[in-house]
């Protein structure tokens, strides 16, 4: 292929960079949206219980999808679940189930992030580091932090979805009983 002469525009690198910027930003909004999903109160509005919550996390992965837990401390917290049908229960364990203490408060924060669009313009990788403050019914809080090292595959329909969540351990720490003073039970802030 010829270089471009001076003053001339080469349309066809021009759309590259305009598909590669359009799959960052669906994945950077795929990527938040799963956080959204995972914290707690839900903040989306008029979701019926945690099976109708699960769904909609459900939604944003391929079938063939693998959620991990690696490294040290997630290898045996989390393995790994391959598949929609075993990623479904992998959440409905979380969820699905009363649990005492009741986790209260979980809210996912992304920063350091890295999306890389591959060649094929049909695969991409993605890196974050997120933290989540949890609060116990019983005042249990402890922080969070992991990285995530997450796959993305274009569909036959021309929308990204996850082929791979995977999630490491940054640390854990212990946090005062006291630490969060207010704090809703219900989210409403999607509410129409």
């Amino acid at each position: 292929m010829s270089e471009p002469q001076a003053g001339t525009v080469d349309y066809a690198a021009l759309v590259r960079r305009l598909e590669v910027l359009e799959a960052e930003s669906e994945i950077r909004k795929i990527q938040a949206r799963y956080m959204y999903l995972c914290d707690t109160p839900l903040p989306e509005y008029a979701v019926a219980d945690d099976a109708a919550r699960i769904e909609l996390i459900l939604a944003l992965y391929t079938e063939d999808a693998i959620w991990e837990g690696v490294g040290e401390y997630y290898d045996g917290q989390f393995g790994q679940a391959v598949g929609k049908a075993a990623i479904r229960r992998h959440f409905e364990a979380f969820w699905g189930q009363k649990k005492d203490p009741e986790l209260i408060l979980n809210c996912h924060y992304l920063t350091s992030e890295q999306i890389h669009v591959h060649a094929d313009g049909q695969n991409a990788d993605g890196q974050w580091v997120h933290m989540q403050p949890w609060l116990f019914s019983d005042g249990k809080a402890l922080l969070r932090s992991s990285r995530l090292n997450n796959l993305f595959r274009k569909g036959a329909d021309g929308h990204w979805k996850i082929a791979r969540t995977r999630t490491e351990n940054v640390f854990i720490a212990p946090l005062s009983p006291t630490w969060a003073s207010d704090y809703p039970s219900k989210s409403v802030v999607m509410k129409p």
